[in-house]
């Protein structure tokens, strides 16, 4: 896929959306409900701790908390210094209606800063627990809607955002790793006012309206480790 960064804009939209917030229901999904659960985890934590640290560049993520993923939910196994926090998200964070929901292949590595490990790892970390709980995918989507009702998560802090440049990661079937970006977290809002989704335009934005998020993907050059994306032209 040889493109110049200013005509990545339509890709992205269905890649990422496909990944975590799809909006068109599919119901010949090859993943209708959960796996096992072992097919979600990874069987060594030194690997898990590698993926979760190849979402940022080594200055970032050396000195970031790393959370892996236990039987039972997200556990610290590297304490941090840089208030940054490296996690490997599984399929269950997307759209309720994203073909990959339940798709036990998914690993999407993610360097959150302060702003997103306080409002942002929230969501992820009850929607995992969830997952791991037992609930259906229809009872998770109502629970995080409960909760943010009654505020008991936090709604999405101006200036959070994460890391996404990991070369190893798997956001879904349809895109493999994409390519490396950097994600801003906004409370719900237009994605004009970024200038996103906009002609020669390098800002992607996708509605999340579950999580009541607008999130702004801006694709990068190369990878955490410093190669070059391939399927980019400069």
């Amino acid at each position: 896929m040889q493109r110049k960064f200013v005509r990545l804009t339509l890709v992205p939209m269905v890649v990422l959306a496909a990944a975590w917030l799809a909006q068109a229901e599919d119901a010949k999904t090859p993943y209708p409900a959960m796996a096992p659960l072992n097919q979600y985890l990874i069987a060594d934590r030194n690997t898990e701790i590698a993926l979760a640290r190849s979402a940022a560049p080594k200055s970032i993520s050396d000195q970031a908390e790393i959370l892996v993923l236990g039987e039972h939910g997200y556990e610290t196994a590297v304490k941090g210094t840089n208030g940054f926090v490296c996690i490997v998200e599984r399929s269950w964070t997307a759209g309720a209606d994203a073909p990959d929901f339940w798709n036990p292949k998914v690993r999407s590595p993610f360097c959150l800063n302060a702003q997103a490990v306080e409002t942002y790892l929230p969501l992820t970390i009850m929607k995992t627990n969830l997952a791991l709980a037992g609930k259906s995918k229809p009872q998770i989507v109502a629970a995080i809607q409960a909760a943010l009702e009654e505020k008991k998560l936090p709604p999405i802090a101006r200036g959070a955002m994460c890391y996404m440049m990991s070369k190893q990661g798997y956001l879904n079937d349809a895109g493999g790793h994409w390519h490396p970006h950097v994600m801003f977290f906004e409370p719900s809002t237009k994605p004009k006012a970024w200038g996103a989704n906009l002609d020669d335009s390098p800002i992607v934005a996708v509605a999340d309206t579950e999580d009541r998020i607008t999130i702004f993907m801006v694709p990068l050059s190369r990878w955490s480790d410093g190669t070059p994306d391939s399927n980019t032209q400069h």
